[in-house]
């Protein structure tokens, strides 16, 4: 390496430091961290002790464990598929010739806005069985409503809040909708597709690189809800809504089990990379990509 190649490399990492040092601080040095600590008896308050497996025999054999990992994934699938579907739906509603399209777009796009805490205290008020919005709507038509947050209904009541806040990824597909090209459209037309045939023959199969993304960060959040059931129910009741990063959370911070706290980060790491490959390696079926 010549001394001018030499010079460029340092100007470059130089520019590249700060990002450099925020990510050996923050993320790499962390993870690493993580990692140890899975293998190891660590309270916080004492040095660590490495104990070797010890910390994921013990989850495997912990019934609580398995309980969160069975809310997690009947979560993941119902709300998963649940909240692609409205996402597309409002955004192919949102792409047809509508009255005042701003003010549409911006009513569904706000509640994604709203902070979660306020969200949580929003949703309490609507589920409340004695002056919740929701049934006094339903009592209005002579249904008496249930207890939404008590163990029968709690878990579909956080499945049915995820689609409350979709409007970022109804402005994704907005904006994967409004590439596809008009030809293709009238094409389809000349041929005499009807809108159904268009939209599973021209429309889905031009947006799905756009719905394999909002796939891929949605199976990522589904994993790690946390902040709404936490807030609204504490996982309650019976457990019925206590996810696995709830329960990772309490063993970290309530238990002072950091050592199995991380082993549990490590698993859910593993599932979702492990999902996240399934659904790369099935996308070359379904996935079409311009050009190809």
């Amino acid at each position: 390496m010549t001394s001018g190649e030499t010079k460029n490399f340092v100007k470059g990492i130089a520019f590249i430091s700060p990002w450099l040092i925020g990510f050996l601080a923050f993320l790499a040095v962390p993870f690493a961290m993580s990692i140890y600590y899975s293998f190891c008896d660590y309270s916080l308050l004492q040095p660590p002790v490495f104990r070797g497996l010890a910390n994921y025999r013990e989850l495997f054999g912990d019934s609580v464990f398995w309980l969160t990992l069975r809310n997690t994934f009947g979560f993941a699938a119902a709300a998963l598929p649940l909240g692609i579907i409205a996402a597309l739906a409002l955004a192919i509603l949102l792409n047809s010739p509508v009255p005042t399209p701003g003010v549409w777009r911006t009513i569904i796009f706000l509640p994604s806005l709203v902070p979660a805490v306020a969200n949580a205290m929003l949703w309490l008020w609507i589920y409340n069985q004695q002056n919740g919005l929701l049934n006094i709507l339903l009592s209005g038509i002579g249904i008496s409503g249930p207890n939404w947050l008590n163990a029968n209904w709690a878990m579909t009541a956080i499945i049915f809040m995820g689609i409350w806040g979709v409007g970022h990824t109804v402005v994704i597909y907005l904006a994967g909708l409004q590439d596809v090209p008009r030809d293709l459209y009238e094409a389809a037309e000349i041929d005499g597709a009807g809108w159904w045939r268009r939209l599973f023959n021209v429309t889905l199969p031009m947006i799905s690189p756009v719905i394999f993304f909002n796939l891929i960060t949605a199976l990522i959040g589904t994993f790690q809800v946390f902040a709404l059931p936490y807030i609204m129910t504490g996982g309650g009741p019976d457990r019925a809504t206590y996810f696995f990063t709830m329960y990772l959370y309490d063993n970290a911070f309530t238990f002072l089990k950091m050592g199995t706290a991380s082993a549990m980060a490590m698993i859910q790491l593993l599932i979702i990379l492990a999902l996240t490959g399934i659904a790369m390696y099935t996308s070359k079926r379904w996935v079409h990509y311009q050009g190809k």
